[in-house]
């Protein structure tokens, strides 16, 4: 096949996702990056005393949670198929 040929093909390919599979993308990444900021912190600035702070509900329970259900959310949003025909 000539290189005319393959641009020609390539040129024509319609995108794998369409806009309801980015505003998903979108959504699952703000859920991961919330789940990370809320992590985040609870350290102790003197490493001789222990800050029972980073053993929090928010860090324990509430983070993880966010991550899982935005990696979730990425893979529906990959899986989605926005061309199906409804009955």
């Amino acid at each position: 096949m000539s290189k005319k040929n393959k641009k020609a093909t390539n040129a024509n390919r319609p995108f794998i996702f369409q806009k309801k599979n980015y505003v998903f993308l979108f959504i699952g990444l703000a859920f991961i990056a919330l789940g990370f900021i809320l992590m985040s912190g609870g350290g102790s600035d003197d490493p001789n005393v222990f800050n029972p702070d980073i053993y929090s509900f928010r860090r324990i329970r509430l983070a993880p949670t966010l991550v899982l259900i935005g990696l979730g959310i990425q893979v529906y949003a990959i899986l989605l198929n926005p061309n199906k025909n409804k009955k």
